[in-house]
């Protein structure tokens, strides 16, 4: 889409050619036609990369003919809707504290990060309603972040400006294949794109593309996948992303035939004795890559005969959630370790992505994808298809990503977009999307069905003692932050001593305020660095349940117990000696990782809510007529 920006403040005596030569003499050439009008002026970029380094190198800088211009994006009143652009954002400020401070103004269903070259994050973000953005707009507009000043503009939105008409199918439409439904219209299951990105010297990128194209039209033949090598982006950089879509024997061949030609071209050149495998993945994957102590790794390792080493923490960063994974060895060897890898890191995405459409069932009318609860640390977005660090234009929310780089609902629900391409929405009935910051476009919709849960539940959630000042934050900023972006009440319990190793934190809101608030703090935890980086955040959360119901949690013979515990990977824990307290309730106590704990504290409420309804239906000394 073309961005139009409108030039104004200009005197009189300025002409086209002006403009021309002073857009020019600043390396930002205009292709298209000036259009000048009295005192201002329109022109046309068709990139959006180009028109925001208008903007900044241009507006409120420059003097023409004795007058300060101001550039902007050009769109009529007709046109401001939801959507807007903040720049000058600080490239080290955390997802967690955007996301809370654009949550302030309304409903954020989506947030997109932009691959520009200047030293500032940019993004743009759609709010639920018009008058949201116009809120947003207004309060943010040259809001102080350590000496940073956001700037703030309406961009086009395309729904507005180009409605498009509904579609009748026509015979032969395959649009319907397109998307994933069998002729028809009856919905089917479909393979999740679960891309291999890898890293290849760029030296290497002419003999992978070959003679015409040669090359990789035989190895996308051959392999039946699509590979895109983004070799127009980060001009100048080393090595080159390499995205790989297709099936997971595809990927695999694919890849070991790209290894064959580099190391073939090395032998050739001499450059290199054994071309390395960088492979690409994003950081709420890897732990479970990594596996307990480290041992998925040294199992791979010691099966395919490679070394494997995993780039650090440090390197993430919010342009960049990926890590690189780097192994040595012989081409065959790094192909082998390469299905392995990938195996792995396939089985982390589809256990979150069955655990987000758990949540979608259990809580409804959640609006994961404006929840923007998961930060970099949380595994729940997994990073984009496009270049290196440049996150793709699709929505970005902050998760689902997962995943957060992970899941929209009502309003729909976007995921971050520096994991794969798209963080979209993810409806509750279909597969077609997950983190749309890791994987391709996953839509997902409202709920059908509305569980009568209660307003106000309270969860004891017990963090370590020393992350306390962390999610405190200085002069408690950062708790007040989530507080308010999570709608809960949250208290961190003064400590039963001296020497504790946990503090416990009391979250008190409704379901979708429990799922945001304790998402944050987990995800907090993973990104302060409270847990080892090869280990998952694992927390212990105690809920109170009335004590005639207890028994049903467990179940006859611990069976609904157990269940729940192999449904959720979670530990469930209900001890049996407990004395009920005033409200006649006891404590069951759920360990695990944030989806884990997450769907076992919902499957619980609702053990609670059926024999709720059930005493209500049949009060005591009521028993339900047979007939004869």
């Amino acid at each position: 889409m073309m961005n139009k920006l409108y030039i104004g403040n200009l005197s009189p005596a300025v002409t086209a050619d002006d403009l021309r030569q002073l857009f020019g003499d600043r390396k930002l050439p205009l292709a298209g036609q000036v259009l000048l009008k009295s005192g201002y002026a329109f022109v046309d970029y068709p990139d959006q990369n180009w028109a925001i380094r208008a903007i900044e190198t241009l507006s409120g800088k420059v003097e023409l003919h004795g007058k300060i211009m101001e550039v902007d994006y050009s769109v009529s009143k007709k046109l401001r809707s939801r959507k807007i652009q903040i720049r000058n954002i600080p490239p080290h400020l955390q997802w967690e504290v955007l996301d809370g401070l654009l949550a302030q103004y309304g409903t954020v269903e989506n947030v997109e990060q932009v691959n520009t070259d200047t030293e500032t994050a940019v993004v743009n973000v759609t709010y639920a309603t018009r008058e949201e953005a116009k809120t947003a707009i207004e309060k943010l507009s040259g809001h102080q972040f350590e000496n940073y000043s956001f700037k703030i503009s309406y961009i086009p939105d395309e729904e507005v400006s180009s409605p498009s008409p509904p579609q009748r199918a026509q015979r032969g439409d395959h649009s319907s294949r397109e998307q994933g439904h069998a002729p028809g219209g009856s919905s089917q299951a479909r393979q999740i794109d679960f891309p291999l990105r890898i890293l290849v010297p760029t030296q290497f990128v002419g003999a992978i593309i070959g003679k015409e194209g040669l090359t990789i039209k035989n190895i996308t033949k051959q392999t039946q996948s699509r590979v895109d090598i983004h070799r127009k982006e980060n001009s100048g950089a080393a090595e080159k992303p390499v995205t790989i879509h297709a099936s997971p024997e595809g990927t695999s061949e694919a890849c070991r035939m790209i290894l064959e030609i580099m190391q073939k071209e090395a032998d050739e050149t001499k450059l290199a004795e054994e071309i390395p495998l960088k492979i690409l993945a994003h950081n709420g994957l890897v732990g479970r890559l990594i596996g307990k102590e480290g041992r998925n790794l040294k199992k791979i390792e010691h099966e395919t005969g490679t070394k494997i080493t995993i780039s650090s923490l440090q390197d993430l960063s919010i342009y960049n959630p990926e890590r690189t994974i780097t192994v040595k060895g012989t081409v065959e060897a790094c192909a082998n370790a390469e299905a392995e890898i990938m195996k792995k890191l396939r089985e982390a995405f589809e256990n979150d992505m069955l655990a987000v459409n758990q949540q979608a069932n259990l809580i409804p009318g959640l609006n994961l994808s404006a929840l923007g609860i998961f930060s970099t640390g949380l595994s729940m977005l997994p990073p984009p298809a496009g270049p290196r660090g440049v996150p793709p234009t699709a929505p970005y929310h902050p998760f689902t990503s997962a995943w957060d780089r992970v899941l929209p609902l009502p309003p729909p629900f976007q995921f971050p977009a520096n994991v794969y391409p798209g963080r979209q929405q993810m409806m509750a009935q279909t597969h077609s999307g997950y983190f749309s910051s890791l994987y391709p476009h996953h839509q997902f919709g409202p709920f059908p069905h509305h569980h009568p849960y209660p307003e106000q539940e309270i969860v004891n959630l017990f963090i370590p003692t020393q992350a306390v000042g962390a999610i405190i934050g200085k002069k408690g900023a950062h708790i007040k932050q989530l507080a308010r972006f999570a709608g809960a009440s949250i208290k961190i319990a003064p400590a039963e001593g001296p020497d504790v190793s946990e503090r416990m934190v009391i979250i008190t809101g409704p379901p979708e305020a429990q799922f945001k608030a304790q998402g944050r703090i987990f995800g907090k935890l993973k990104e302060e660095n409270f847990f080892n980086p090869k280990e998952e955040v694992k927390l212990e959360a105690h809920i109170r349940v009335p004590s005639s119901t207890a028994g049903r949690v467990i179940g006859k013979g611990g069976k609904t117990v157990n269940e729940l515990q192999n449904l959720t990977s979670a530990e469930v824990i209900v001890p049996r000696d407990q004395t009920p307290d005033e409200n006649e309730e006891v404590i069951v106590r759920i360990i695990g990782h944030f989806f884990a704990s997450q769907t076992a504290q919902r499957k619980i409420r609702e053990i609670v809510q059926q024999v709720k309804q059930q005493e209500q239906k049949y009060p005591q000394g009521v028993a339900p007529q047979r007939s004869k």
